[in-house]
């Protein structure tokens, strides 16, 4: 267990998962998937963005992620997601995993080093010491790295095809491919906590793949499929009652 927080012996230990990647890589799905999964099998789940949940992050959600904030320099913008981290961490996340919960959040602090290390530019050891500091040792226990397998603008196609671009969408392709690969370097160089997980195909299937990755954490994971083979399927069939 990587956070380093004390829990009683009646309770079951917090675990904290992150879900990363590129534009348009699916987190969402497979974290609403994940959750109820793990709520039928009785742990307390929170499910969380960054930046943003709370009432603070939101706000500087908005501020960061608004197109017409095209002006704001980058080091204020990695002030910004770091402010919001501080406030998630000791305000949400650390409580939670006191109290033996398990955090799913949507990005970390890899995106801040994808984004604003990599792709701003920004220096990687600065970045590095303020993820430190807003998370105050509290650290994932696994992070997903979802990928399509495609290129940056696949992923962007993907990830607008709802609604207009916000701020960090409108950056560029060539910008977002230096996230990605950025991911790919984190997956590579601590391939113990960061497991990588191919989106592009069918939901079913990237969810089994996902909960595969978790089984030592969650060992009645591993049998699941034996045991309800139509398990991941609904992922299938939503998707086709939404399409039809």
């Amino acid at each position: 267990m990587t956070q380093e927080l004390s829990h009683t012996t009646d309770a079951p230990r917090g675990i904290f998962i992150t879900f990363e990647g590129g534009e348009g890589a699916g987190k969402t799905t497979h974290i609403r998937f994940l959750s109820e999964a793990l709520r039928a099998h009785g742990r307390e789940v929170l499910c969380l963005r960054e930046p943003g949940g709370t009432d603070i992050g939101e706000q500087l959600r908005a501020v960061v992620l608004d197109p017409k904030n095209e002006g704001l320099a980058d080091e204020a913008e990695l002030l910004i997601y770091e402010a919001a981290r501080a406030q998630l961490v000791a305000r949400v996340i650390a409580p939670a995993l006191e109290r033996g919960a398990v955090v799913l959040c949507d990005r970390f602090t890899d995106s801040t080093v994808a984004y604003q290390a990599y792709g701003r530019g920004l220096p990687r050891m600065f970045v590095d010491r303020v993820n430190e500091f807003a998370c105050q040792g509290v650290h994932p226990d696994r992070t997903i790295l979802m990928t399509t397998g495609g290129t940056a603008a696949t992923g962007l196609v993907r990830a607008t095809h709802r609604g207009g671009a916000d701020r960090l969408e409108q950056a560029g392709e060539e910008f977002h491919g230096r996230v990605n690969e950025s991911f790919l370097e984190i997956a590579r160089r601590d391939p113990e906590r960061m497991r990588v997980v191919v989106s592009g195909g069918r939901k079913s299937a990237t969810a089994a793949a996902v909960f595969a990755e978790l089984t030592d954490l969650f060992p009645w994971m591993a049998d699941l499929v034996e045991r309800d083979p139509g398990f991941f399927d609904r992922l299938d069939v939503k998707r086709s009652q939404v399409e039809a």
